[in-house]
């Protein structure tokens, strides 16, 4: 498994790019590193150097864990609504296709998260 490295971002101000990368991975395939995270309360999205992963935590006793996973080549767009002067929060779309149908993956950045690295982490990756 490839060296992980990276940035943790997110709300509960808990940096620890420890955690995520022994929790985390196994997930990873050979050569594969962990790029940049952002972490909600129940859920993270983690940019590698291959593919987009999305941890969706279901449920509040967290039983269920959904992993979804995919790859640059697969996202096809994706769209910034940034704050207003009087809106603090932003929303980031991300279009995937698997060839025939398109999936909309909505993620909602507050004031802690910047929203303009997360959408310039795909700029970099998608369409190569």
């Amino acid at each position: 498994m490839g060296i992980i490295s990276g940035i943790i971002e997110n709300t509960s101000n808990s940096n620890n790019i420890a955690w995520v990368e022994k929790k985390y991975a196994r997930l990873l395939g050979q050569d594969e590193e962990l790029i940049r995270t952002y972490q909600w309360i129940k859920d993270l999205m983690i940019f590698t150097n291959y593919r987009l992963i999305f941890v969706e935590t279901q449920g509040s006793t967290g039983k269920t864990v959904k992993y979804a996973s995919f790859s640059y080549k697969h996202i096809i767009g994706f769209e910034v609504e940034a704050p207003g002067d009087f809106a603090a929060d932003a929303k980031l779309t991300i279009l995937i296709t698997d060839g025939m149908h398109t999936k909309k993956i909505i993620k909602d950045f507050d004031e802690d998260k910047d929203i303009y690295q997360a959408q310039a982490m795909l700029a970099k990756f998608v369409g190569t």
